[in-house]
């Protein structure tokens, strides 16, 4: 097949199998944005900081070697292993909303993951390297065997690609469970009052929905990949 083939069975395979994830994508980013913004104008009763909540987390879990850092950026809080820190965004690391609050709470509750050796975590961390790796060559090795004619490379590309869609779903169940430690410590140590706790809740629901939608986008991108590689073959 030649390049314009290529480009109507790669335009096409894209509408039927990503465009509909890539919209379920956007609509999911839209919604944690307005869901963040939403509750950050909504102050906790305490008058807790997220830092302090975070810490108040750490605490619950016995947890004494992590450090709690300001880093820049919007929604750019994350716990890295590596350092032992959580580094929470301005907008979370000095507010006392209920958005902030959720989400630094969130991100020590991976702290609590790595410090219980939680399955898991494991697991998608062993995935990673492979997976960095087939994000970057599934495409290009689908693509090259596609235009040798040479099937195993087209099979390559896609066997690559599939630790990427494996990444993704290993990344689902460490991201609930981190919500579900932050709203379980919440609740028992009252850090927010109950309807404080819901719309907490809410923010981090749907944070977690933008991971669902990510496994979507790449599942399609594979579905693409196959489509397109079996076409090659006919």
């Amino acid at each position: 097949m030649n390049y314009f083939s290529y480009y109507y069975l790669s335009n096409y395979s894209y509408i039927i199998f990503v465009l509909p994830f890539v919209i379920l994508s956007l609509i999911a980013s839209a919604r944690v944005n307005s869901s963040f913004k939403k509750y950050s104008s909504v102050l906790s009763s305490r008058g807790l900081t997220g830092a302090q909540a975070a810490f108040d987390v750490l605490r619950y879990y016995g947890i004494t070697n992590v450090k709690i850092e300001r880093v820049s950026g919007n929604l750019t809080d994350h716990f890295d292993p590596r350092a032992n820190v959580i580094r929470l965004s301005e907008k979370v690391y000095d507010s006392t909303s209920v958005a902030a609050i959720g989400v630094a709470c969130h991100e020590a509750g991976h702290a609590a993951q790595y410090a219980e050796n939680y399955v898991p975590i494991k697991i998608r961390n062993f995935i990673f390297p492979v997976a960095s790796l087939g994000s970057k060559l599934g495409f290009p090795l689908a693509v090259l065997g596609f235009f040798l004619g040479f099937q195993p490379i087209a099979v390559a590309g896609v066997a690559f690609f599939c630790f990427a869609v494996l990444f993704q779903l290993a990344t689902l169940p460490v991201e609930f469970n981190a919500s579900r430690r932050a709203l379980s410590v919440i609740d028992e140590t009252d850090i927010l009052d109950i309807d404080e706790r819901n719309g907490a809740k809410k923010v981090l629901t749907a944070a977690a929905m933008t991971y669902v939608a990510a496994l979507a986008v790449s599942i399609g991108n594979l579905l693409r990949l196959i489509f397109i590689v079996n076409r090659r073959r006919d």
